[in-house]
């Protein structure tokens, strides 16, 4: 199966006039240009190694909205309209606000799985040209845009994806400070959920603490990477996720103590038993080894 948008309405988090303008018109599809730009924006995040995940809080007011529109008691404009809304309370509270345009989207994925995106696309400002003609003087002039879209290829600081199969959350974030406490937003406010480890920040981790246990007991922590390396791509195989206990004791499979000391670590770093990681991202990895030399 191939990716389907079913829908998509973009809402306007104006922080200059501190105004929501909430669009009262779905997306038209039959535009090359917004078909291009959504398409093309989903199609990233959904190949996007650096997600955390998590899980709704029992008193979700986020998931309660998601399970209305699921059982059709709402529309997908309301559940939508909701979620601008309740984002523009929660960043008019920031100490630093910037204007951003919410762009929510109804589709479903390579599975054919129904799946909500919420991605908010922060205003930039950047320079352009505009031709202008006066009584047949043309001429061109320099203007500022105060409203620019992330382009298609850059990436995006916060969004969220949720499934409808079984409510499960990606999202990536970055951290605010909000009446001068330091939050991530989409996971504390919005979604209201619990929030785990990215695969790729995960495996960073567990390489580091690798190679740091190979040097602490006089072995070499390029053998140990390897070897760690050489795990993710095989693993990557057959399953979606990693089991940090589980790739020490292969890695150190020779030495107990290396493996308690590995053990140790992880557990110290506060590695969750199970870190879900994207596939094509563990093959990557496994497939690429960097040595440094002096």
């Amino acid at each position: 199966m191939t990716m389907m948008i079913q829908k998509a309405i973009l809402h306007i988090l104006d922080f200059n006039t501190n105004i929501c303008i909430l669009s009262q018109q779905d997306l038209d599809f039959s535009s090359d240009v917004v078909y291009e730009y959504v398409d093309k924006r989903i199609e990233r995040l959904l190949k996007d190694a650096g997600q955390q995940t998590g899980v709704f809080y029992a008193t979700s007011s986020f998931q309660n909205v998601l399970q209305k529109l699921q059982m059709e008691e709402i529309t997908f404009d309301d559940a939508a309209a909701a979620i601008a809304k309740k984002t523009y309370d929660i960043l008019s509270h920031c100490d630093e606000t910037e204007s951003t345009d919410l762009l929510v989207v109804d589709f479903n994925d390579d599975d054919d799985v129904r799946t909500l995106a919420v991605l908010m696309l922060e205003n930039k400002t950047a320079y352009t040209h505009q031709v202008l003609d006066e009584e047949g003087h043309v001429y061109n002039k320099l203007i500022k845009h105060y409203a620019i879209l992330p382009g298609t290829g850059q990436k995006i600081e916060a969004y969220a994806l949720i499934r409808f199969d079984d409510f499960s959350i990606r999202f990536v974030d970055k951290k605010r400070k909000c009446n001068g406490e330091d939050m991530y937003i989409l996971p504390d406010r919005l979604l209201q959920c619990t929030s785990c480890i990215s695969g790729r920040d995960a495996v960073k981790m567990v390489n580091k603490i690798a190679a740091q246990v190979a040097e602490d007991h006089g072995g070499s922590s390029v053998e140990a990477l390897s070897k760690a390396k050489n795990y993710l791509a095989d693993h990557a195989e057959t399953s979606d996720s990693l089991s940090p206990k589980e790739l020490g004791a292969v890695v150190f499979s020779d030495n107990k103590d290396m493996q308690n000391q590995f053990e140790q670590e992880i557990q110290e770093a506060q590695l969750p038993d199970q870190v879900p990681v994207q596939q094509d991202f563990a093959r990557r990895t496994g497939k690429t080894h960097k040595i440094k030399t002096d």
